[in-house]
């Protein structure tokens, strides 16, 4: 086996240590969601078009994905064509399939089945979409009463943002006609990034156990007014700067055209 040292490794070892804990449960369902995955392919992609390749497994048929690149030659012994995507991503594209998903078999600690439900599942919880709505909050304070568990989750989540936005601050916000929620305002998003920022923003509620309805998300340039408040009261997350993409044109790596399956 490879390493055991992957965020995905030690998720899955936290699941299986509490198995009873629906939180560790969701965590490691949120580890998979956001991270990077290699698909196993029968042959080099054509365009947009991949074909992974497919293993039948009682009543499922698996596609193969690692968290590594390493992992995906050790399990196969050699180099072999991959596509790269977020498990959000593939989630959704094998859901639509009808397909499951053999997660880093035979050469980690986080080996495991994921059948098509369970994939299916994941696709749903990750494809829900926050309302939208305009408002502008008229009192700005210092975040209360947001669990642990949250503020973990969301710490992980904006890490795993790079470049789409500079920070953000979680504050506590009251709006005209309305009571105080917690609010995570972002600073300078890149334009169009907006809605996956998000999208980030819910999921880490729901993977932490929470209400997707508990927290507000909102959108400043550095030079509103408001930001100086939000940057007095609020509590700052910094999002690190975007890392040089390791294979340039790889299907799956741009958002803007998920691959088709063949």
């Amino acid at each position: 086996m490879t390493d055991p040292s992957t965020p995905l490794d030690l998720a899955h070892a936290a699941m299986e240590a509490a198995p009873d804990d629906d939180r560790t449960r969701l965590r490691f369902y949120d580890r998979l969601a956001a991270a990077e995955l290699v698909i196993a392919l029968q042959a080099e992609a054509e365009g947009d078009t991949i074909s992974p390749l497919l293993f039948p497994v009682e009543e499922d048929t698996l596609v193969l994905a690692f968290d590594t690149e390493d992992r995906l030659t050790a399990f196969f012994g050699s180099a072999q064509p991959y596509a790269a995507m977020s498990g959000r991503r593939l989630a959704a594209m094998l859901a639509s399939e009808g397909l499951g998903l053999g997660l880093n078999l035979d050469v980690a600690p986080s080996a495991m089945v994921l059948p098509a439900a369970a994939v299916a599942w994941l696709a749903e919880t990750t494809a829900a979409r926050p309302d939208r709505q305009e408002a502008r909050p008229e009192e700005i304070g210092p975040p209360r009463g947001v669990p642990e568990v949250v503020l973990t989750a969301l710490d992980a989540r904006l890490a795993a943002s790079a470049g789409l936005a500079k920070q953000a601050y979680l504050v506590s916000a009251r709006y005209a006609g309305a009571g105080t929620m917690p609010l995570l305002a972002f600073i300078d998003a890149v334009p169009g990034a907006e809605d996956a920022l998000a999208q980030t923003a819910q999921e880490a509620l729901v993977f932490a156990g929470i209400d997707a309805g508990a927290m507000d998300v909102a959108f400043f340039r550095a030079s509103d007014p408001l930001a100086a408040r939000l940057a007095r009261h609020g509590l700052r997350f910094d999002l690190p700067d975007p890392e040089p993409v390791h294979a340039p044109g790889a299907p799956g790596l741009d958002p803007d055209r998920p691959p088709r399956l063949r």
